[in-house]
């Protein structure tokens, strides 16, 4: 089985990646596994979603961790750290 997620990008992320799409994966896969599956791709994917780079993700719009699993029909966002001043 698999799960179909739609992925968002926002801030510097978006303008490298694009707004979003959908990624499909195996049933049971986590936010880790995503990035990682987005990571593979090469390219712009490898550069932006890097394990050393600072990215965040949010799960149905809250923060989560690389180990939240997803679930069928799910909004997975990426984005860099917010700073303020």
């Amino acid at each position: 089985m698999t799960v179909t997620v739609k992925l968002r990008f926002f801030a510097s992320l978006r303008e490298k990646l694009g707004e979003g799409e959908a990624l499909v994966l195996p049933d049971g896969s986590t936010v880790g596994a995503a990035r990682e599956a987005l990571r593979s791709r090469g390219g712009v994917h490898a550069e932006a979603l890097a394990p050393g780079r600072a990215v965040r993700s949010a799960l149905n719009q809250k923060m989560c961790t690389e180990s939240a699993v997803l679930a069928d029909g799910d909004e997975l966002a990426f984005f860099p750290p917010v700073t303020g001043g």
